[in-house]
């Protein structure tokens, strides 16, 4: 498998690649946009930092790759859209800068309390100003963090330790994971009226570009103090500006720009701004750990399946993929078996999960099967990354349901397809925890293998049906490689499934078809 690297890479992070015999590396730093484009579909997966630019060109250009890996947390310089869209797992490192980034934001902080790169300035131009730098205490001050995730937490445990009374926004954070940390979570309003110094510790998206914009400038403090070691978009330069000349922000520090690298900001100018050229990440420790983690992660996910960190996919992580490996193959069957046999525009995918599976992290199983469904239908390459997109795209609505409670079975998958003409219902569950089996379709109960091609057709249950269909097989060279049979009653309607060792041609299904009593006949591969 090739793995292309195209920006700095630390030693320790390509070796955890070279120890590989079935990875290959090609080492690209700063390569062009437009030879990335030319030559990405050479490779199985792109590494990189934030220097890289992965466009939806390149993305598209990339015809057998797999998975990009993003060195590092944030992932706006990758179209994580389009990878979605070509089943391009993304990966990112969100552990290891998260220490780097937190220290860097509480010197950050402190500089900005202290005045100290102002006074270092000062003293360097052979001035002694001391009474120009009049300081503030962290004591007893609030300090607001927007975003409570790994970073905005230890800063808070930091911040603590100046004594600090810390609030925070963030809707994912439980007030008891809060509490914890000695922080007093409130509205997003609330950071903006209380805090004399807000922290910014947000991802950059639709929702948190220019979240510190003109307006909620004006819902803060005369004399706050604004931090942002997060993402550039998400502070608009251009307002806080505005605010740090009229003095209404006493002082901002910010280590990420909208467009960089940055060096002709108009914030530059101002005595009361602080900048750095993004060195949240730039320590020896950060550059290596971000380094071996996203290596080994490429690593893994090439040669096992194994997805850490994904942005865009459920995360399986190698003891849980062990554990559900066998309910994958049986949620991919499950699907492509009942996509097979629905007629009519699908509106619907309810998957049911009853028993120990239940237990589980479904998502990626959900995945799975909504993958088999589509896989016979649509012409584009679908996997558990871009499966549920695809589906939404066409209106297709995926619903899942679960259920501890065992009934038959120790743990049952159902997955049920509504049409414009009704619904099909395809159950399954593992023999021995590891061999797949369908064991009902619609209202019908049986035992089938589901594997190859299947023929499946419902009859009235009346003598003779099921000889003439095995005399016709046989005749036509179709070798029979097992039968299963349910029914509702004696004399009712049937369903059989039929495994073959061969696809079974047109003309031949179309004679089973004309048979009397023949209430339907399909032929499937799953």
């Amino acid at each position: 498998m090739q793995v292309l690297i195209t920006d700095d890479l630390s030693p320790r992070g390509l070796e955890v690649l070279r120890q590989n015999p079935n990875i290959h590396i090609t080492l690209q730093p700063r390569i062009s946009p437009e030879e990335l484009v030319t030559v990405i579909d050479q490779y199985d997966a792109l590494i990189v930092r934030s220097g890289t630019k992965v466009t939806a060109d390149v993305i598209q250009a990339g015809k057998r790759l797999k998975v990009i890996g993003r060195a590092g947390v944030g992932v706006d310089n990758v179209d994580v859209e389009a990878a979605t869209a070509q089943g391009v797992v993304v990966m990112n490192t969100p552990t290891g800068n998260t220490i780097t980034t937190a220290e860097h934001t509480i010197s950050l902080l402190l500089a900005l309390a202290k005045h100290v790169p102002q006074a270092a300035a000062s003293l360097q131009a052979r001035r002694w100003e001391k009474g120009k730098f009049l300081n503030v205490e962290l004591y007893n001050k609030t300090l607001g963090i927007i975003g409570l995730g790994r970073i905005g937490s230890e800063v808070a445990k930091r911040a603590k330790g100046f004594a600090m009374r810390v609030i925070a926004y963030d809707p994912f954070i439980s007030a008891e994971v809060a509490s914890r940390l000695g922080v007093e979570l409130v509205d997003l309003e609330e950071v903006y009226r209380q805090a004399d110094f807000i922290t910014i510790h947000v991802p950059l998206g639709p929702d948190t570009h220019h979240m510190i914009s003109r307006e909620t400038i004006g819902l803060m403090k005369q004399g706050v103090r604004i931090i942002n070691c997060a993402r550039g978009g998400v502070v608009d330069e251009e307002a806080l500006y505005e605010a740090l000349v009229s003095g209404h922000v006493a002082g901002a520090a910010c280590d990420v720009f909208e467009k960089e690298p940055a060096t002709a900001s108009p914030l530059f100018s101002l005595e009361s701004f602080i900048g750095t050229p993004h060195l949240g990440a730039a320590t020896a420790e950060a550059q290596d750990n971000v380094a071996v983690a996203i290596s080994q992660q490429v690593a893994d996910f090439l040669t096992t399946g194994v997805i850490r960190n994904s942005v865009n996919t459920p995360s399986i992580e190698p003891e849980i993929l062990a554990k559900i490996r066998p309910y994958l193959t049986l949620a991919e069957k499950l699907g492509r078996l009942n996509s097979q046999l629905a007629e009519g525009r699908f509106r619907e995918i309810r998957i049911e999960y009853t028993g120990e599976v239940a237990t589980f992290d479904t998502s990626p199983l959900t995945a799975t099967v909504v993958k088999g469904v589509l896989d016979p239908i649509i012409s584009s390459t679908i996997n558990i990354v871009n499966a549920l997109p695809f589906a939404r795209q066409r209106g297709i609505r995926v619903v899942e349901s679960k259920s501890t409670e065992e009934e038959d079975y120790a743990s049952l998958i159902s997955v049920i397809i509504q049409t414009d003409r009704g619904q099909h219902l395809v159950a399954g569950t593992l023999f021995s925890r590891r061999e797949p089996r369908v064991v009902r379709i619609d209202e019908f109960s049986l035992e089938a293998v589901p594997e190859g091609y299947l023929l499946i057709f419902s009859n009235l249950d009346v003598p003779g049906v099921i000889g003439k269909i095995g005399t016709l097989l046989g005749q036509s060279q179709v070798n029979i490689a097992g039968m299963v049979l349910g029914r509702e009653k004696p004399g009712g309607q049937a369903v059989s499934v039929v495994n073959v060792d061969s696809a079974i041609p047109t003309p031949v299904l179309d004679q089973i078809r004309r048979m009397p009593n023949i209430v339907y006949a399909k032929v499937v591969k799953v």
